[in-house]
C-alpha cells in the first residue's frame, strides 16, 4: 500500500534492523522499544489491522513464526508477551498487521 510505514519497511524503502524473514513474514526491532526485547512481526503484504485479516493459515503462521523468534533470540524459556493492538481504541498507531513480541524482563498485568 502507498505511505504505509511497514510496507516501506518490508520493501527495504526503510531501513529497519531486521531479525528474521521466512515466508512472507519479516520481523524486526521496535524504534520504541518498551522491554529488552521488542520485536515486531509483519506480513509483507499488506493487511491494515486484525480486523482486516481474512487468512486464519496466516494468522497461524504469524503466531508460530514469533514462538520460533521468541526461543532464537532467548526469551522462551523465562517468557514473553505477544500484543495485537487493533484500530484505534485497541491502540494501533501503524495501520498495518503486526505483532509486538515483548521478553527479556517480568511483565505486568494489567498491560495498559
Amino acid at each position: 500500500m502507498t505511505g504505509c510505514l511497514f510496507c516501506k519497511v518490508a520493501s527495504g524503502e526503510i531501513a529497519a534492523t531486521v531479525v528474521k524473514r521466512a515466508d512472507g513474514l519479516l520481523a524486526f526491532q521496535d524504534i520504541n522499544p518498551q522491554a529488552p526485547t521488542h520485536l515486531l512481526v509483519i506480513p509483507t503484504v499488506h493487511i491494515a489491522s486484525l480486523k482486516d485479516a481474512t487468512d486464519d493459515t496466516l494468522l497461524g503462521r504469524m503466531l508460530g513464526f514469533a514462538r520460533d523468534l521468541a526461543r532464537e533470540v532467548g526469551i522462551a524459556e523465562r517468557g514473553y508477551r505477544i500484543v495485537v493492538n487493533t484500530n484505534a481504541d485497541g491502540g494501533q498507531t501503524v495501520f498495518h498487521l503486526h505483532l509486538h513480541l515483548l521478553g527479556g524482563r517480568a511483565m505486568r498485568w494489567p498491560p495498559g
